[in-house]
């Protein structure tokens, strides 16, 4: 393969050996072109690679084979595909994510989730959480991956069940190129109804010893090293991080972070690779991080939504995954993968309550405990295989052993004496087999055909399903590209809600939630895109999804299990079966320019209608029918300094969502009982404000030849406007009233980063 930089005169090229691997020396700094080619393959482009002083750059690249027939040989001109998904068996409804674009972003937090909100059909409308909503469907239905195996969620503060938290434990220093899912899934994802976080560690240098130091507010301090393991130049390399919160620092200079409780939390990430050999390739990858905070009653004060002013509470997250990924080829146009893991997470909180009135804060008791154990052992393995230049496939399982340990004790607003009611307590291993097996046709260079089967099992009721996916996509004149997908997709309930055996608020005792089967969806996507000019794109999707045996009450009611993760927790119903049911229909658009000449711009727009109906048959909004999304993102970057090798950047994001739906809180009931109480009668009838943000952000990059240093430093001020955006009403137990509680206001955080 030839790689060439051709933003430069005279042009920098050089073959790679065998193996794929190659040095291009003195490439000059600031963003270059670099173009790859190989006889019998489409060339590709990749245009504005960021090179820098203090670290060496790294780019995975895979050609698509050209296809070739007795009558003709078809060549096409370099396309750059910016953005397209890094699985070869996705078609539409996919985009790739990358570091740059992360930590480039206004708002972004150094957050992934924070990232892919900005794409068509997601809406983060949430300051204290990263919890995304996709085309209408609930967080709790978004599948997190790691190294291609299923991962625990990876958020500080996270609660089990849920996949989001208040600060992302994922360092985007750590990453690499990673797709993100938004409906219509190739075959090899499931367990997943709304969305799929396939994310991927990225490698360390393998042929020079490189740090990283870095400050940023939300995220933390944080040190990263890697470098090669040995001196044969086999690719073999280390990569490890650690960062350590720096909210503590925050809240003692007096900036408003949404609580005056301190959150503590830190987390470390590594990867180690060996070279290639007989016995193949191997990564050993692991991820981890601890949270806690205390919520004491006489620190709050009645707008303080975490805690309450005659209680003190204590919460506790850990996560951790370990993992081994082997990859074995098996001649040229074959390999193996297999990946074993084991995750462990503790999701734990104390609740204390004081005699009233408050203070003094003496003689308190607890009323209220709950500790979700899981112990998750894994093994992923798939077959992947390149027949010829046509047709390619892949055929894979997933072992899941779901060792949970739950127990949950309650006695809310009774007198220290009374006894616990043991809400949960179930201490098991259930499993989960995932298989599937997938293809990709290309009957022309234009057409391809994509298309699989997925099933599960779930021993807890022996529920089963077989999942067809199906994706045609077609290539047009003129750089334009039409896809039509379809996919059945299942997912479980989150476990704890299988071993639920009393509701906290009725006191009903029912175990027939282990009888709940899977949730399931049908996905339709249209899409259509054209890119013009060398770094424009607009792109259109219409969907419409179908969710059934959708977890509801046995009695008529208007609950259903697509409004969880509207909160910080899943619903305590008990007793549920699967007959509710639910459609998401929208259509969406993204224009946008690839960063080139120095600028770049991206606007998404969102039209969605997201209902569902409980055991009582009446169609209402889901707490997830924002009905709008408009996102407008820009910024530019300027060269500056006598060799041009510093830059300012300036970025932009505005960001308006609709107002989410929610269900009142029945104030004089709340009053009786001492906590709130929602009004059950009216589900989802209050619609709130709509959401409002602008944020900016200042930038400056300096690189150092002489010392090989690079030093970043972003200024991200957000809500400039410092409006009030209302995150919940919610029952205030010191003044007896439901009042709206609001995020956070202006607030600037900061990103400080050297490399060397």
């Amino acid at each position: 393969m030839t790689v060439q930089v051709t933003s430069v005169n005279p042009v920098i090229g050089v073959v790679t050996d065998e193996a794929g691997r190659y040095v291009l020396p003195a490439v000059p700094l600031g963003r270059q072109q670099f173009s790859y080619g190989s006889a019998g393959y489409q060339p590709a482009v990749i245009p504005e690679v960021l090179v820098t002083a203090g670290k060496e750059v790294v780019l995975d690249v895979a050609l698509e084979q050209k296809l070739v027939t007795l009558d003709a040989l078809t060549i096409t001109a370099p396309v750059t595909r910016k953005g397209a998904a890094a699985n070869e068996f996705t078609a539409g409804s996919a985009r790739s994510f990358s570091l740059e674009e992360v930590t480039r972003y206004a708002g972004g937090r150094n957050d992934p989730s924070k990232l892919v909100s900005n794409y068509a059909g997601v809406a983060a409308n949430s300051d204290a959480r990263n919890d995304i909503v996709v085309r209408g469907n609930s967080p709790t239905g978004v599948l997190w991956r790691m190294e291609g195996s299923p991962s625990p969620n990876p958020n500080h503060f996270s609660a089990l069940g849920t996949t989001g938290g208040p600060v992302s434990a994922l360092n985007t220093n750590a990453l690499k190129a990673s797709d993100f899912l938004t409906g219509a899934f190739s075959a090899e994802y499931g367990n997943a109804v709304a969305a799929v976080f396939d994310i991927n560690l990225r490698s360390g240098n393998s042929s020079k010893h490189e740090q990283t130091i870095q400050l940023n507010t939300f995220s933390g301090v944080e040190a990263t090293i890697e470098g090669p393991l040995n001196h044969k130049n086999n690719g073999a390399a280390y990569l490890a991080s650690y960062r350590y919160s720096f909210a503590q620092i925050a809240n003692s200079i007096g900036l408003n972070i949404g609580t005056k409780a301190t959150p503590k939390y830190q987390d470390w990430v590594f990867n180690v690779t060996t070279g290639n050999s007989g016995a193949g390739k191997f990564s050993f990858f692991g991820m981890g991080g601890w949270s806690n905070i205390a919520l004491l009653g006489s620190k709050v004060d009645s707008t303080d939504f975490y805690g309450q002013a005659d209680q003190d509470g204590y919460d506790k997250s850990n996560f951790s995954i370990f993992g081994v990924k082997h990859t074995l080829d098996l001649g040229n146009r074959t390999y193996l993968r297999t990946v074993v893991s084991y995750a462990h997470t503790i999701d734990a909180y104390d609740e204390y309550r004081y005699p009233d009135p408050v203070p003094p804060y003496e003689s308190r008791w607890l009323h209220y405990s709950s500790k979700n154990t899981t112990s998750t052992f894994r093994v992923s393995t798939y077959l992947n295989s390149k027949v010829n230049s046509r047709l390619s496939y892949r055929v894979g399982a997933t072992t899941e052993s779901l060792g949970l340990d739950v127990r949950i004790l309650d006695k809310t607003s009774r007198p220290a004496a009374e006894p616990f009611d043991t809400v949960s307590n179930y201490n098991g291993t259930p499993f989960l087999v995932q298989y599937f097996g997938q293809l990709k046709y290309r009957v022309s260079e234009q057409f391809s055909i994509l298309g699989g089967l997925h099933g599960m099992h779930f021993d807890v009721n022996n529920s089963a399903t077989l999942e067809p996916r199906l994706s045609l996509a077609y290539q047009l004149p003129a750089r334009q590209s039409v896809s039509l997908s379809y996919g059945l997709h299942s997912q479980l309930q989150p476990l704890p809600v299988y071993f639920q055996q009393m509701n906290e608020m009725t006191g009903e005792r029912n175990p027939g939630n282990r009888d709940l089967g899977f949730t399931r969806a049908h996905h339709f996507v249209l899409a259509y895109e054209k890119r013009f000019l060398p770094d424009w794109r607009i792109k259109a999707e219409f969907y419409y999804q179908h969710l059934f045996n959708v977890p509801v009450e046995r009695q008529f009611s208007g609950f259903s299990m697509l409004n969880a993760g509207a909160d910080f927790g899943f619903p305590n119903k008990v007793g549920l079966v699967n007959k509710g049911t639910g459609n998401n229909r929208g259509v969406e658009l993204t224009a946008e320019k690839f960063l080139s000449r120095g600028y770049y711009f991206l606007f998404t727009a969102s039209i969605f209608d997201s209902k569902y109906r409980g055991s009582d048959d009446v169609e209402r909004n889901t707490a997830f029918n924002y009905k709008r999304v408009f996102n407008m993102l820009t910024g530019k970057e300027w060269k500056v300094g006598r060799s041009g090798n510093n830059a300012f950047t300036f970025d932009a994001r505005l960001s308006s969502i609709g107002g989410r739906y929610t269900t009142p809180v029945n104030v004089p009931a709340s009053v009786l009982a001492g906590y709130q109480i929602l009004d059950t009668l009216h589900y989802n009838s209050q619609q709130l404000d709509g959401y409002f943000r602008l944020d900016v952000k200042l930038g400056f990059r300096t690189n150092s030849k002489k010392h090989k240093l690079t030093q970043t430093f972003y200024l991200d001020l957000q809500n400039v406007t410092n409006r009030k955006n209302i995150f919940l009403v919610q029952y205030n137990q010191a003044k007896g009233i439901a009042e709206p509680v609001y995020q956070i206001r202006f607030f600037p955080d900061i990103l400080y980063r050297v490399q060397f």
